[in-house]
């Protein structure tokens, strides 16, 4: 782990579904990084590959060839469930839960204690002005309520990185403008860095640097900082 160094680094990152005629090549060999602070709006239209970069990024996924590293966070298995946030289209709170619940699960499940865990959830619903609907049921709250429930939720371990699915491909244009000036402000509260990705161009132009996507392939301001190396499987920097 690097103190100073990027929080992703890609090099030479592809993904490849399938063998033989039946592959599809969701991402072409791709260099780029993440630097803390960064606010970077990933374009392009749907099946370009943007959730698959995401996804890589995120360590939710492995690539086919090239090199996925996290230098200044440390190994794969140290990104979940705080030091990376993933936030995905549709909010996926567990109905049975309480908004509160919901939040704190991902701390319980890394070994928090319940009621340590309990405080940050409340903390981070706080922090997005939702604290008074830490009782209520997924079902009880409204489309945007529960968008801004699952930012809490990845904030509510801290992240370093915020990485964002089409956080606002379901809601209204108001609704999804309160998500993103949510997803803005709290990455500026936890000094994080954010990539998200839409094709949304009103949504792109609130961030200062653009990626674009097309076909598997990005370009860009993001094509060249990373030094691509020669086609190999997959590796992991720990």
């Amino acid at each position: 782990m690097t103190a100073n160094g990027p929080l992703v680094l890609c090099a030479g990152v592809d993904r490849i579904y399938g063998q033989g005629s039946a592959a599809t090549v969701a991402l072409l060999p791709t260099d780029c990084q993440v630097g803390r602070g960064d606010r970077i709006a990933l374009v392009g239209p749907s099946g370009s590959g943007k959730s698959t970069l995401l996804h890589l990024m995120a360590g939710l996924d492995t690539p086919t060839h090239g090199q996925l590293s996290w230098p200044a966070i440390g190994g794969r298995d140290e990104l979940q469930p705080g030091r990376v946030a993933v936030i995905f289209q549709g909010p996926s709170l567990l109905a049975p839960l309480t908004v509160r619940e919901n939040v704190a699960l991902p701390l319980v499940l890394d070994g928090m204690r319940d009621a340590d865990a309990r405080t940050l959830a409340v903390d981070a619903l706080e922090l997005l002005g939702l604290g008074e609907l830490a009782d209520k049921l997924p079902e009880e709250i409204s489309g945007g309520q529960a968008q801004r429930v699952a930012v809490a939720r990845a904030l509510s371990g801290k992240p370093v990185l915020i990485l964002a699915d089409e956080p606002t491909g379901q809601l209204d244009r108001a609704n999804g403008s309160i998500v993103i000036d949510v997803l803005l402000d709290a990455a500026d509260h936890a000094g994080a860095a954010l990539v998200v990705a839409t094709h949304d161009p009103t949504v792109a132009d609130r961030f200062p640097t653009r990626w674009q996507m097309h076909s598997g392939q990005l370009t860009g301001p993001a094509a060249s900082p990373a030094k691509t190396t020669p086609a190999k499987e997959s590796s992991w920097s720990r």
